[in-house]
């Protein structure tokens, strides 16, 4: 009698040997990556950029779908659920992959769900303030958001990104009372800190370092550990009395688990070509943004160490849900 093991196991054998043959022919169609933010993003910004060189590398469109909402959950969730038969592809970010799941429950498992391609960046955060406020310096901001009579807001990119989470290990590390005003990504949340419609905002610098420059936004300092290039004259936080302080956004490409290995390997090293051409470094370069690359194995080990280290401030926040 054949037992309910061996169908299991012939069933899986058969499966995958239709998946290896499936990956031989892949790509056969166009390609959706999904940007679970708004356009404008940091997600899009890297989508787009890449896309075109993926796609003459392919043979095959790579369609950017904007699908934001819900901090990057939205988009993840559909992601989440496709097939994984190569054809739909995620951005996923810090805020959508490392700390929304910590913050709140979603209809996703990140380490569960998500077959990790490559790291695309890396880039830095820049605690803005509309022009109108008077502090120029972070001291003089922390000195205005201990103030009794303090009415500070925040904008974010939503409710449990790392926008968000930059601003609440503020909160902590300062003693600053500021509001938290979540948006639908953070092309809406500039919008808004430009507007003085809220005074404070933590933006990605891809986002935020051409409204810096033209003077409609003013920079106190970068979250990363070392000063942006772009941006050289801008200190970091830490060098401005909060010793300790970092946050680093970063973005890279994922497939629903279950892809073919051959898939992702093919995607990581085609991405990775692409990530090392002098022009696409360049251009990166010039949004403030360090280019990512390396293997897939390498990425799932960083996304694994960043969810812990987000869960660990989620905890002392007091955040989850």
């Amino acid at each position: 009698m054949i037992s309910i093991i061996s169908v299991a196991r012939a069933a899986a054998f058969i499966f995958a040997a239709c998946g290896i043959a499936h990956a031989d022919n892949w790509p056969s169609k166009p390609i959706r990556l999904i940007s679970p933010f708004v356009p404008g993003g940091g997600a899009s910004l890297v989508a787009r950029l890449v896309g075109p060189d993926l796609t003459e590398v392919l043979g095959q469109s790579i369609v950017v779908d904007n699908r934001g909402g819900g901090g990057g959950v939205i988009g993840s969730e559909i992601a989440a659920h496709s097939r994984p038969d190569g054809y739909t592809l995620v951005m996923g970010t810090a805020s959508n992959i490392s700390v929304r799941p910590l913050v709140d429950r979603v209809p996703y498992d990140p380490l569960r769900d998500f077959a990790p391609v490559i790291q695309t960046t890396t880039v830095p955060l820049v605690l803005c303030v509309h022009p109108s406020m008077p502090a120029k310096t972070v001291k003089e901001f922390i000195a205005l958001g201990r103030a009794p009579d303090s009415k500070l807001n925040f904008a974010s990119s939503g409710e449990g990104t790392i926008s968000h989470l930059a601003g609440e290990l503020f909160k902590m590390s300062s003693g600053v009372r500021m509001s938290h005003v979540p948006y639908k990504g953070g092309g809406q949340a500039i919008i808004d800190v430009i507007a003085g419609h809220v005074q404070v905002g933590f933006i990605n610098i891809l986002e935020a370092s051409s409204q810096i420059k033209s003077e409609r936004l003013r920079a106190l300092a970068v979250t990363t550990a070392e000063r942006s290039p772009i941006l050289p004259n801008v200190p970091t936080v830490g060098e401005s009395g909060l010793a300790g302080y970092e946050v680093t956004q970063w973005s890279g490409m994922f497939a629903p688990a279950g892809t073919p290995a051959v898939i992702i390997a093919r995607l990581n090293a085609e991405l990775d070509k692409i990530l090392r051409k002098p022009l696409t470094r360049e251009r990166l370069a010039a949004d403030g943004a360090q280019p990512g690359g390396g293997s897939a194995e390498t990425f799932a080990a960083f996304v694994k160490a960043d969810i812990e280290k987000w869960s660990r401030v989620v905890k002392n926040a007091g955040l989850a849900k």
